[in-house]
């Protein structure tokens, strides 16, 4: 039987890798849903070139645009609980979540209470309920494959020994267009700068995470509930080559690594196929053209987000949820140019030390905790 796929944020970075690797994997795979949120051109595009049998857009206006494009009639859905509905109606085998933001939590849930297999590209989702979804999983038997380079590698790395040895984790990160600035230029940086990415092809959201190294603390939260590992054994370590994508150590002082060149296709392939392995569009690492990897600590003045992701992965509760929606509009306000690099971090900071915290949050606790912390970010930038 042909292997059923849904992709969540089709028309994004990791959404397009997925589209190509499935086209590229013959006919025992189909991709039988679609879902985008505003980009309604192109997922039109996409849904006339791949036939599947539904189409989800969050964006209500455009599902009148891409209906008057297809020369096909598919089921689609519209607003804000597209998504689920998409799921709920669609059988398949497995979901591809590649979701930007926390918009992706409510169809990572229902995918996990219907059993299936999620390729989760969406990190928010773990950050913000990861203490919801890994139980909720572990009842409905639903497999979470993750799609993050660093999180996949940590994945395929553990098969080496067993849980129970694991004395660490290394998350690799690339450090980002700033790097090696300083810290008055990090201040006077540009959007621009920040999406100036030296060895990844992202979306603008994530590769911002990137210039700011939110990113590893986002990882290090998702870590901590996908491996079921305790904070002090998530380790960040910068690796500008982006070559070995983590490590894991075992208590023998044994250290797992594994190492690819930067393409998501790899990891995005590897959630759909697992356990079985195929050949991957991926261009092969060539070991013979390796002159150096680089291996350093991460700089906390100039990054100080990762002392969140710490202190975040230690307390639980809605800290992470305040988190993501803290950063994810500190983000748009930076786009915007209406704050500055450094002041995304510094305002995150300040949101997650202001909160009301909840230690044992419902998930209405945890949208609740978005909300508010989106609308303290708003507020502090305008008194």
């Amino acid at each position: 039987m042909k292997k059923r796929v849904i992709i969540l944020g089709s028309t994004g970075s990791v959404g397009c890798n997925a589209i190509d690797v499935l086209t590229r994997m013959g006919d025992d795979w189909k991709i039988v849903g679609l879902a985008a949120g505003s980009r309604c051109d192109e997922l039109a595009e996409q849904a006339e070139r791949l036939r599947p049998d539904a189409v989800a857009i969050v964006d209500s206006n455009g599902a009148a645009p891409i209906e008057a494009s297809l020369t096909y009639s598919p089921q689609i859905f519209r607003g804000e609980d597209a998504l689920v509905r998409l799921i709920e109606a669609t059988p398949c085998d497995c979901v591809v979540n590649a979701v930007v933001g926390a918009g992706g939590l409510a169809a990572t849930l229902r995918a996990i209470e219907l059993g299936r297999r999620i390729a989760l590209a969406n990190k928010e989702s773990l950050v913000s309920a990861g203490s919801l979804m890994m139980p909720l999983a572990a009842r409905t038997g639903a497999e979470i494959i993750p799609v993050d380079s660093e999180h996949s590698a940590i994945f395929q790395a553990l098969h080496a020994g067993r849980r129970a040895d694991v004395r660490r984790i290394y998350l690799t990160a690339s450090g980002g267009p700033f790097r090696t600035w300083t810290v008055e230029g990090m201040d006077a940086a540009s959007p621009d700068d920040a999406l100036n990415h030296p060895t990844w092809k992202m979306g603008p959201k994530i590769t911002i995470d990137s210039a700011t190294m939110m990113n590893k603390a986002l990882e290090i939260v998702e870590a901590r509930w996908l491996f079921g590992l305790r904070p002090d054994q998530i380790d960040v370590v910068v690796h500008p080559e982006s070559i070995i994508h983590s490590l894991v150590e075992f208590r023998d002082g044994s250290l797992v690594a594994q190492l690819g060149t930067p393409d998501m296709r790899t990891p995005i392939q590897y959630a759909l196929t697992y356990p079985e392995r195929r050949p991957c569009p991926s261009e092969p690492l060539d070991l013979r053209e390796i002159r150096r990897l680089t291996l350093e600590p991460p700089d906390a003045e100039r990054f100080p987000a990762l002392r969140l992701g710490h202190e975040v992965a230690e307390r639980g509760g809605t800290a992470g949820a305040v988190l993501n929606a803290a950063n994810e509009a500190a983000v748009d306000l930076f786009r915007e140019g209406l704050i500055r690099f450094r002041d995304i971090a510094a305002l995150t900071e300040r949101i997650l030390a202001e909160h009301d915290f909840k230690p044992s949050p419902t998930l209405d606790d945890l949208l609740a905790a978005d909300r508010l912390a989106r609308q303290e970010v708003t507020r502090c930038t305008t008194c």
